[in-house]
């Protein structure tokens, strides 16, 4: 088969979009091409997202801050639609400090560094007179999606959230016929990028491209794998920071649990069932609640 020679071109661009044609291809490269570009996009770029936040006065997400109409589930949600973008693969503290009556949006966030809101008039919660709001968030660098649960660091009121880290929203494309002199039996691929600002649509196809370079350079010039040894386990990691109120524990349990100083799981696996039972409102009917909880998450109670 003879070298490729095609021509991309970039149809029309807006802020956040763009399409592109790749023609000629050569008959059935238009869907290779089109697939494997739209596949790495989606799952394979990097970008930045809210990946834990601490509110003052909140221990956990399901309740409210006197004086914000949202709940602390609803501003939660909020902030995983805030958008960054940095020259940096780093992560880094932001924070809020706002005081009511205020429409609060991504603008008030107080970032460091090199770290920018890609978009500022995101709509984050509203605050009645005299309300105030006082939070710090994690925002990291990362791939694709992850679950909050994958969260190293953990704590009483550090809220863990699931994050997508994707700058790309959305990539859409068709394969038509095009013509070369006489010949019809070409590809023309047409491929569609949307992004959340943070990223333009030319670079992710580029940054696409090399990915993939890179995993068929492998084939074709293998190196050698260097094995790596597990790191061993020697706490009980990410479930031992934990609060008790996350655990699904009663909340009669997990308030008299917390006032006792049992305010995680961590606390709570090293602490002796017969002083749980002597615990104020707790009992022998409550260790034993507290020994089914602690179970589902893969931790005895001795």
């Amino acid at each position: 088969m003879n070298e490729p020679m095609f021509e991309i071109k970039e149809e029309k661009k807006e802020k956040g979009y763009a399409r592109f044609s790749i023609s000629p291809l050569e008959q059935g490269y238009g869907q290779t091409l089109g697939n494997s570009l739209r596949r790495v996009m989606l799952t394979s770029l990097g970008g930045y997202a809210v990946t834990s936040a601490s509110i003052a006065g909140i221990k956990h997400q399901f309740t409210t801050l006197k004086g914000m109409r949202e709940d602390i589930v609803s501003f939660l949600l909020n902030l995983k639609k805030v958008r960054f973008a940095s020259g940096l693969e780093k992560s880094e503290k932001i924070k809020i400090d706002v005081k009511g009556p205020k429409e609060v949006r991504a603008k008030d966030i107080k970032t460091t560094g090199t770290l920018s809101v890609a978009n500022p008039d995101l709509v984050l919660a509203y605050l009645n007179k005299g309300a105030s709001l006082k939070a710090e968030m994690q925002v990291d660098y990362g791939i694709g999606y992850s679950l909050s649960d994958e969260r190293k660091e953990r704590g009483v009121g550090i809220i863990p959230l699931d994050a997508s880290f994707s700058p790309v929203n959305k990539v859409a494309y068709k394969v038509e016929e095009t013509r070369v002199g006489r010949l019809t039996n070409y590809d023309k691929l047409v491929i569609e990028v949307w992004t959340d600002g943070t990223l333009e649509p030319n670079v992710a196809i580029v940054t696409a491209s090399k990915i993939l370079i890179a995993f068929y350079s492998q084939i074709v010039n293998p190196k050698k794998v260097k094995k790596v040894e597990e790191p061993k386990a020697t706490d009980l990691g990410p479930v031992g920071k934990l609060s008790v109120e996350e655990i699904g524990l009663p909340t009669r349990v997990a308030n008299a649990l917390s006032r006792a100083g049992f305010e995680t799981v961590e606390k709570l696996a090293k602490a002796d069932p017969e002083v749980l039972a002597k615990v104020r409102n707790l009992g022998e009917k409550s260790v034993k609640i507290v020994r089914i909880a602690l179970g589902e998450k893969g931790v005895i109670l001795e």
